[in-house]
């Protein structure tokens, strides 16, 4: 049911098991989960995650994929679109361990996540959450042709977030095309 989408570098397909423990030490890792949700998840809230973003797949018909580097089939992370209950809009998220940051990953993935949503989904417009320090996400929403909107509070976990609402229509992302 989890479609495979392929770029230059990378496969985007469906979460496995056997990615667990890559996901897990992401999540572990201050770093990561810095504008995420601000502290490391130990192993059972990771896997929560995990299998509710595979779960988001079987409920809503589409979520988020993992990403595999071709050249050695590295678990790097994870990118696509979420939508859960109280969510402002259909969001085109990522994130990716420690060790692919910098290489053009999230941007070649999310794009291709990007053009998947506009190409298969009603919606007029496809958001990212990006928390207002995250400068590294604010770059690589510009690069997919993204503009910063409003700022909005999202609640996880009964937790309130601080985000800006970047986003972009699907005429412009058209023109991009």
């Amino acid at each position: 049911m989890i479609p495979r989408l392929e770029t230059e570098r990378l496969v985007l397909r469906e979460l496995r098991n056997e990615d667990f423990d890559a996901f897990a030490a992401f999540m572990a890792d201050p770093d990561v989960v810095r504008y995420l949700h601000g502290e490391p998840m130990v192993r059972q809230d990771a896997w929560r995650m995990m299998a509710t973003a595979v779960g988001h797949w079987v409920l809503r018909g589409y979520g988020t994929w993992a990403v595999e580097r071709k050249s050695d089939g590295a678990f790097m992370g994870r990118v696509g679109m979420i939508n859960p209950e109280g969510w402002p809009g259909l969001e085109i998220g990522w994130t990716l361990g420690k060790p692919y940051w910098g290489h053009g990953y999230a941007t070649e993935a999310a794009a291709a996540a990007m053009r998947y949503a506009f190409l298969t989904q009603p919606v007029d417009r496809l958001i990212s959450c990006i928390d207002p320090e995250n400068k590294a996400s604010q770059a690589v929403a510009r690069r997919l042709g993204e503009t910063k909107g409003p700022r909005h509070n999202i609640v996880i976990g009964g937790r309130n977030y601080v985000c800006d609402i970047w986003s972009i229509a699907r005429a412009d992302w058209q023109r991009r095309e």
